[in-house]
């Protein structure tokens, strides 16, 4: 590759609750095996998660694509969480207390209604502290997007396809599309962040939520599993060396391997 086209990071984003919209962020401290920090923290259930013997499940964009509507933005030192529309602060609330939690609660229920599934409630992961949110992988990981994969996908669609829609933390610019497919299991550099290259990440119906319109108005799952014979896009990864990130910083594939294509 030449130097103009050397990959780099071109955004980083994280969910402070999930299903609902990225969080834009100018810098991020990475610590080996833990989650972007504040992603994934909190969540929204149907059910009471308090009361014992009481089944509890996640709302997703699946049942409830009305969230695509809502901007998120969250104040770790504050414990403040706030969501907008169009915009516009619609609820905001010290989420770390109960009260806080309470008056976001209360502003879901108006928005969303309890229909059949009941109200969705938010619930914060266990131990914060640790790095380890609500992410779909169990584990601490971050996960990857290569937006000439996404762009190689609009080929197909013969549509533009946000990459929102796939809740990345990282886009990268500048990398071959798909060449992430071979990385599962192989050391790379971001900055001077080290990740290890986990599992591809299999797309769901989620994908088909507009995030700007919340309209589902795509079926992606179904684009690529006939047209690459797949279901994936994107890359989960584990942060082996902790460190900073900002936008703009260069990405280090790993090194080729035999039976690597040329790039």
């Amino acid at each position: 590759m030449t130097a103009a086209s050397e990959p780099r990071l071109a955004a980083i984003q994280r969910f402070p609750v999930k299903a609902l919209s990225a969080e834009p962020l100018d810098r991020v401290e990475l610590t080996a095996g833990a989650m972007l920090p504040g992603d994934r923290r909190f969540a929204l259930v149907y059910g009471d998660p308090g009361r014992p013997g009481a089944a509890a499940r996640f709302a997703t964009l699946r049942e409830e694509p009305r969230l695509a509507e809502l901007g998120v933005a969250f104040d770790d030192a504050k414990g403040e969480l706030v969501l907008s529309r169009r915009g516009r602060a619609v609820a905001r609330g010290l989420v770390t207390e109960p009260i806080g939690k309470t008056l976001i609660d209360q502003f879901l229920l108006s928005f969303l209604g309890g229909r059949g599934r009941g109200p969705a409630r938010l619930v914060e992961t266990e131990d914060p502290g640790r790095g380890i949110g609500f992410g779909d992988t169990g584990g601490g990981h971050v996960s990857l997007l290569n937006l000439a994969s996404v762009r190689d996908l609009e080929r197909v669609t013969r549509a533009p396809v946000d990459p929102r829609r796939f809740r990345a933390n990282f886009w990268i610019e500048g990398l071959p599309a798909w060449c992430e497919r071979d990385w599962v299991g192989r050391d790379f550099t971001l900055g001077a962040v080290g990740l290890r290259g986990v599992e591809e990440i299999e797309r769901c119906s989620v994908t088909n939520v507009d995030p700007e319109t919340a309209a589902v108005d795509m079926n992606l799952p179904l684009t690529l599993r006939r047209a690459y014979g797949h279901l994936f896009c994107g890359l989960y990864c584990r942060v082996t060396q902790g460190g900073t990130l900002e936008p703009g910083m260069l990405l280090a594939p790993p090194e080729p391997v035999a039976g690597d294509a040329e790039a």
